[in-house]
């Protein structure tokens, strides 16, 4: 077992380079233990023994499991995020060259919100471990006060982003009026992603989970057939048809 020594104010970039490593190392052997095991049934010294460290490097790190959860949950949020963000970043420049093509200001407010929503449910991690420890930290939340405003901070933050996107992509796809404005509407996205992932816990299917996400998302941000039916326009007289 590596045992590790603490990095003083005054250790060297190397120090400072194997505390992100050991970091690194925790983290991840954490992440395979609570999917395993489930937080509240492991043990410091069980991350430990599968990070290969001993508890001094732990405590170099981090004070508690509680703080070792929540860092190992934002790394992973971080990730969600940035998926999210690359998909729609990619349909905002789609966006942006119609709007140019087209002679708009380009600034993305012609979002195809379908578009939008196919390129993130390609995506989104929809990981069934990280699933597990992600439900096993909502319990441990929901017990801890603290914790439970930290993250309820963290997922209005999410709430927040995915709002600005959908009030940009009002005008090309006006949100159903049962949602009212953009707010209300990615609290219904949030909602919808729960809701599918609990399901996915239980049925292990990934490839449906996302077919379902999509349907979801889209009935609920696109008025479902009604759009479908405005966007076959051309097509709406019977003798031009076939």
């Amino acid at each position: 077992m590596t045992v590790e020594g603490a990095d003083g104010p005054g250790a060297g970039r190397r120090p400072t380079r194997r505390r992100e490593r050991t970091r690194a190392r925790l983290l991840e052997a954490a992440f395979r233990v609570f999917a395993a095991k489930g937080f509240g049934r492991v043990s410091i010294e069980e991350v430990c023994e599968a990070a290969g460290y001993s508890r001094g490097a732990f405590y170099s790190n981090f004070a508690t499991l509680d703080e070792l959860f929540f860092a190992l949950y934002r790394e992973r949020a971080e990730l969600i995020a940035d998926q999210v963000a690359g998909a729609l970043a990619t349909d905002a420049a789609d966006a942006a060259d119609r709007g140019a093509a087209g002679g708009s200001d380009g600034d993305g407010a012609d979002l195809d919100v379908r578009a939008a929503v196919d390129r993130v449910t390609e995506v989104l991690l929809l990981d069934l471990d990280w699933l597990l420890v992600k439900t096993d930290f909502l319990v441990h939340a929901a017990r801890r006060p603290d914790v439970a405003r930290t993250l309820l901070e963290h997922r209005a933050r999410l709430r927040r982003a995915i709002a600005d996107r959908l009030a940009r992509a009002h005008t090309y796809t006006p949100l159903p009026a049962v949602l009212g404005d953009a707010d209300t509407a990615a609290h219904a996205v949030v909602a919808a992603y729960d809701g599918v992932t609990t399901r996915l816990l239980l049925d292990k299917d990934v490839d449906g989970a996302r077919a379902w996400l999509r349907q979801l998302l889209t009935a609920l941000l696109t008025d479902g057939g009604t759009r479908r039916a405005e966007e076959r326009g051309p097509a709406r007289s019977t003798t031009d048809t076939h």
